[in-house]
């Protein structure tokens, strides 16, 4: 009789360090207890993050595959034969929701391929509370990721999304390397016309949380220190 397979459980982690069941529904600390093969970035978070949802887990029970810049391929498909053999596999994202701006999306694509049946658990995804919290156009928006790190390039690309935000009505979501948040906000207000709306939303979910929108006008520019702080933008032009 053929095995049934298993299901890939996509995990949402905390956005940062506060008590994982005050941003995490209690369904998720079921499916960590249930769970023992992991694809994760860094084992060693991944580890603290199913301590803290099941301390009374065993460490030792957990296989962990890692998932970053270092992996070779080749190795994914045999990160999901836990699952063929009928077992489930839980994909954890550094921060928030797996497969969204993470690589997780490789894993879950092969899933699909695999005919692994995919399951999304409720959790925070910065992107969106962010977008939810904006006030801008919700109908039609856009996630571009990381801007480029040369400054020509970079100040190219945002005044190549404030004109598509123009031209179509759409938001434009874009994030960067939290050390390097400061130097894109200064390209934002040198580059960017003063009626352009932005939104900052940084250390989101966490006791630190500031989420606001003006225009660039209105911000002039007397906005918190992002240097270190996970950070989204959001900028839309009528």
């Amino acid at each position: 009789m053929k095995t049934q397979p298993g299901y890939l459980y996509l995990i949402p982690t905390r956005l940062g360090d506060n008590p994982p069941l005050e941003v995490l529904p209690l369904s998720i600390k079921k499916i960590v207890e249930d769970t023992n093969h992991y694809i994760v970035e860094n084992e060693k978070s991944a580890r603290r993050f199913i301590k803290r949802i099941s301390p009374k887990k065993s460490q030792e029970s957990l296989v962990i595959f890692s998932l970053n810049k270092f992996t070779d391929p080749s190795e994914l498909p045999g990160f999901l034969d836990p699952c063929l053999n009928g077992q489930a596999v839980g994909l954890l994202s550094e921060a928030g929701c797996p497969a969204i701006a993470d690589p997780g999306s490789l894993v879950v694509q092969l899933a699909h391929d695999m005919d692994i049946r995919v399951v999304p658990l409720v959790g925070p995804s910065s992107i969106l509370l962010a977008m939810m919290s904006s006030g801008m156009n919700g109908q039609n928006f856009a996630f571009n990721g990381y801007l480029p790190i040369d400054k020509k390039e970079r100040r190219k690309t945002l005044k190549r999304l404030e004109r598509l935000s123009s031209e179509t009505g759409q938001t434009q979501i874009f994030i960067e390397t939290p050390y390097r948040n400061n130097q894109i906000l200064n390209d934002v207000f040198q580059v960017l016309q003063p009626g352009t709306r932005l939104c900052i939303a940084c250390d989101i979910s966490l006791p630190t949380e500031f989420i606001k929108t003006r225009t660039l006008s209105d911000w002039n520019r007397q906005v918190p220190d992002l240097n270190k702080r996970p950070a989204i933008f959001i900028i839309h032009k009528d």
